[in-house]
């Protein structure tokens, strides 16, 4: 198995890069802070899978398209694509749209937003037949509350992307949902550790229905319903 994952240095994505090395896949990671990348890879590899890393930003479509070159010539097709790099600027919950600076506004929607259509639209040429397109996102996204500005926006991108790459593609392609999560984004606020949350996302890459995923959003619950 050949995994593409962005934001893959820490966080959910490091997460979900070691839960698939540690079955022996293909897993290529990228982001902006090299060594971290590479502390990941050594967990891959000591797991008994294959490591692949390039610095990459997603806010640079060719930075995106020589990471997902790179990812499918060392692995070969791509069969699971994570598009999870992510920014937030400030505090979570403290920063209403209506303060927002424009430059926070614009990295969120860059990143956030037009990073997932970066990593997925140039991933389309290397996937694999029955690939799996997996879009992190959360409850803010659809349930809207005070104070998380831009960011639920982007997220909200994010998921409409999911959903109209759903529709125009042979993939399957779908939002993943793990709640709250504690991560350097939320500045280690309150939530479960990534690693509690990456069974998830290799069980909606994996084992999940196919027809449940596309352009549908999997989250925790449904997650543990199938399993128990």
């Amino acid at each position: 198995m050949n995994v593409l994952i962005t934001g893959g240095s820490r966080g959910i994505g490091a997460a979900i890069a070691r839960r698939f090395g540690a079955t022996g896949a293909h897993v290529a990671i990228c982001g902006r802070d090299e060594e971290a990348l590479h502390e990941v890879a050594a967990d891959i590899v000591e797991a008994g899978g294959e490591a692949t890393t390039q610095r990459a930003d997603v806010r640079d479509e060719f930075d995106v398209e020589r990471f997902a070159e790179t990812a499918a010539r060392e692995g070969g097709p791509l069969d699971v694509v994570v598009a999870n790099a992510g920014v937030y600027h400030g505090d979570p919950g403290e920063t209403p749209i209506a303060d927002e600076s424009y430059a926070a506004f614009d990295d969120h929607v860059r990143t956030n937003g037009r990073g997932v259509f970066a990593t997925v639209r140039e991933s389309v040429p290397h996937l694999a037949d029955g690939a799996r397109v997996l879009v992190p996102s959360g409850g803010i996204a659809r349930d809207p509350k005070p104070g998380f500005g831009s960011y639920a926006v982007s997220k909200a991108l994010a998921e409409a992307l999911a959903r109209q790459f759903a529709a125009d593609l042979d993939a399957t392609v779908g939002v993943v949902d793990p709640g709250q999560v504690s991560t350097d984004l939320t500045d280690g606020g309150p939530g479960r550790e990534p690693a509690d949350v990456a069974d998830l996302f290799h069980w909606a890459a994996t084992e999940a229905p196919a027809e449940d995923l596309d352009a549908g959003v999997l989250d925790l619950r449904t997650w543990k319903q199938a399993t128990r």
